[in-house]
């Protein structure tokens, strides 16, 4: 399992449903110089029968970096390779902290906008499709108590009113999402636009 959609860098090895060994560093940026080696430190470097990989939105670089490692790391193996939604694992991870059953998270985006999506506990799922939107949207569109991620604390702020979670993103959380989470293809999901127009 390979999460580098924030500022860690963190992988993890499985066996029938149990965490074997992790490896996790907060980095930053550097995603790129630390992957393989974090995951080579794992037993048998690391080598699966099927890796998940986090697809994002977030760090728009870590994404790229995990997704292709992942990629890679499959066409040697020989082994499946499917991703997962990383503000899922987000709220999935929220959850198991025993916040509220329902929840918004709120990550840092580009040009000062937010990736925001609002989930359910029970069962889990996903209320509304990802959307990437201004702070100010975001304030007047999630009215849920509780807000997790890289911008909750902002959102928090800017209403006046909530609870902002603390969370710091591991790989063995993905664990925790329902299995239909853990299908997607492994492609980054940017959550917005391309900011570059083709020429006319």
């Amino acid at each position: 399992m390979i999460e580098t959609a924030t500022d860690a860098c963190s992988v993890a090895l499985f066996r029938d449903g149990e965490v074997v060994a992790a490896q996790h560093e907060l980095i930053g940026r550097g995603h790129a110089e630390r992957l393989i080696a974090l995951i080579a430190n794992l037993p048998h470097g690391g080598q699966a029968d099927h890796i998940l990989v986090s697809c994002g939105p977030g760090s728009f670089t870590g994404v790229r970096v995990g997704v292709a490692a992942a990629r890679g790391l499959a066409l040697g193996w020989n082994c499946a390779v499917t991703g997962y939604s990383t503000l899922a694992a987000i709220a999935a991870q929220a959850f198991d902290q025993r916040v509220d059953d329902e929840l918004a998270v709120v990550m840092h985006g580009g040009h000062g906008e937010v990736f925001v999506q609002r989930f359910t506990r029970a069962p889990f799922r996903a209320l509304n499709a990802l959307e990437s939107v201004s702070v100010q949207v975001a304030v007047d569109t999630i009215p849920t108590q509780d807000v997790v991620g890289t911008a909750a604390d902002a959102l928090v702020a800017a209403r006046g009113y909530g609870r902002a979670v603390a969370h710091r993103l591991a790989a063995p959380s993905a664990q925790l999402l329902p299995i239909d989470f853990l299908t997607l293809a492994p492609a980054p999901i940017y959550g917005r636009g391309a900011d570059a127009r083709p020429m006319s």
